[in-house]
């Protein structure tokens, strides 16, 4: 049993599973229809043109494009030079038939057997709600288990959200992070295209996780699933999103954009582990909006990409609102992961609370980047940020860029910041007791990321451990 999910509450299901996966896979590249490279307005008419969207919908597109023209890439952050535009598809089809199945036959082979590889079908089986899978541009499977159905739970991709609940989707779309809030989400707003929409009614309670994957297939492919998630009051649920792509040596691009809204006295969790491979820019924009007693949860992981831009956000607009970010970041050679969070506090006894663990190993790069805003008005309001980072040698590297404004004198802030390296000497106790030298390390950073790894549902915290593993190959030597 890994020290990743030993003391799990559901640790003894583990004995006799089997955790090996094979992720680094890819399998001919197979589409209905595919854009030509670049980003220009005829690539957005088309896209618009092959979903059947309405006439606001393509306009909304349009004025996204011109807002990210206007704007232009960010001047700050990782080194984002290799992205180029005009090398990226921005939009796959993958078959003829427009919108999702709810039967993995219906699904073509060679789409089924990549997720065969992954698990996703035995996953739907054990332990999940309902299962969205998107493949290249579009989703292709989408399914809710009918006990949640007469409940009145909506677990759609995005581009039959808007089709079967116009009013809802038109209520809540791009309230959260509208196009002009920065340049990857005007992008996105422009080309979007398959993501999961997710409405679950007053007081109702999704005691199993849904679930949705993503999957880049081909070569220098584009990704940009808008996901709309609406907890309604009371209401209480945990949405866990997987993502992955074979190794390539053309870069593609992934920017995503995750809006959630928690209504008065709700619980959402929102759970990610991405496995990109290391030519992916990974470039995400992930808000939630909190009401009055809510809760919002985030547990993000990232241990794939070329380069990760990524701060889970709650605004906590409502009195006695929370928001809480859990953060794994794996940076190994040629990588580069700047994470974080942002927190908002805009009402009177508003709390939150983040705890960022990250890891560098070679030429692995790891950045925390994270802002606490007390707006004026938010009295008693609480924050606390822990920031820990771990060096696996001599050469990796690890920074800390934390933002605290604070207009409110009853407010109470806390941060603390640690950079450790490996312990030569527990290192060398745990080889006295029979552990080979890379052993003892995984051990040691398995240990360093238990905290968070406990707060994943079972499944999910084996492969973050069997990720971990891969990450750690090669350590020695």
């Amino acid at each position: 049993m890994s020290d990743l999910t030993e003391g799990h509450p559901d640790a003894e299901k583990l004995e006799g599973m089997e955790h090996t996966k094979q992720y680094d896979f890819r399998l001919p590249e197979t589409y209905f229809y595919r854009s030509e490279k670049g980003l220009d307005r005829r690539v957005v008419e088309k896209i618009s043109y092959f979903k059947g969207e309405p006439e606001w919908m393509l306009q909304f597109r349009l004025r996204a494009l011109e807002i990210a023209e206007k704007k232009g890439p960010p001047k700050w952050g990782p080194d984002l030079s290799g992205l180029d535009f005009d090398d990226i598809y921005f939009y796959i089809r993958p078959n003829e038939r427009q919108g999702t199945v709810d039967d993995w036959n219906e699904i073509p082979e060679e789409v089924r057997e990549t997720y065969r590889r992954l698990g996703v079908p035995e996953a739907e089986q054990r332990v999940l709600a309902g299962v969205g899978a998107q493949y290249e541009s579009e989703m292709v499977y989408h399914k809710l288990k009918e006990e949640w159905e007469k409940k009145g739970v909506i677990f759609l991709d995005t581009d039959t959200g808007l089709k079967e609940h116009p009013e809802l989707f038109r209520e809540y779309f791009s309230t959260v992070v509208p196009p002009e809030d920065n340049y990857y989400a005007a992008v996105n707003s422009a080309v979007w295209s398959g993501g999961s929409f997710v409405y679950v009614p007053e007081g109702v309670d999704v005691e199993v996780p849904l679930q949705a994957y993503f999957l880049l297939n081909a070569q220098s492919i584009g990704q940009f699933e808008r996901t709309l998630i609406i907890g309604a009051p009371g209401s209480k649920f945990h949405y866990i999103e997987g993502c992955t792509a074979p190794a390539y040596t053309t870069n593609s691009f992934h920017s995503g954009v995750i809006e959630i809204i928690v209504q008065d006295n709700a619980q959402v969790r929102y759970s990610t582990i991405q496995n990109w491979s290391h030519n992916v820019y990974n470039l995400v924009t992930q808000r939630a909006l909190v009401h009055a007693g809510a809760s919002m949860g985030w547990l993000d992981g990232n241990l794939g990409s070329k380069v990760t831009m990524k701060y889970p956000s709650c605004y906590l607009v409502g009195e006695r609102a929370h928001g809480e970010v859990l953060s794994i970041a794996f940076a190994g050679d040629g990588q580069h992961q700047d994470a974080g969070s942002k927190m908002i506090h805009a009402a009177p006894h508003t709390t939150s609370s983040v705890v960022s663990k990250s890891i560098s190993k070679g030429s692995g790069r790891s950045s925390y980047r994270g802002l606490v805003q007390i707006h004026e008005g938010a009295e008693y309001a609480r924050s606390n940020v822990e920031c820990d980072a771990l060096l696996l040698d001599e050469v990796a590297k690890t920074d800390t860029y934390p933002y605290i404004e604070i207009n409110e004198k009853t407010a109470h802030v806390g941060h603390e910041a640690t950079v450790s390296k490996l312990d030569d000497e527990q290192i060398f106790y745990l080889m006295s007791r029979g552990l080979a030298e890379d052993e003892a390390m995984a051990l040691i950073v398995r240990g360093f990321l238990d905290p968070v790894a406990k707060e994943l549902p079972l499944e999910y915290a084996v492969e973050l451990n069997r990720l971990i593993e891969l990450e750690m190959e090669g350590s020695v030597g």
